[in-house]
């Protein structure tokens, strides 16, 4: 799976969960200011992406980083070259 096929089934992962738009699924969009997502938000968030890809996020601190879209790219992408 490439980079842009990991970022579009991240973004359609999310834009189902939380009902959102996926042209609103942009790097740039803050998850609390620009998409309306809380702190239990990103509890169903890890759920839905430790499900989707098959990987552990909870333990994990570089997530507590994560404000944009674009910094969930970043990290899920991490994901996947440490296990490759």
């Amino acid at each position: 799976m490439t980079d842009e096929e990991l970022i579009k089934r991240i973004n359609s992962a999310l834009a189902e969960e939380f009902e959102l738009e996926l042209d609103e699924m942009v790097p740039e969009a803050v998850f609390k200011d620009d998409l309306d997502l809380d702190s239990l938000d990103a509890v169903d968030m890890v759920i839905v992406l430790e499900q989707e890809f098959g990987i552990k996020i909870k333990k994990d601190e570089a997530f507590k980083a994560i404000r944009t879209l674009g910094d969930l790219h970043k990290f899920i992408l991490s994901k996947k070259d440490e296990a490759a």
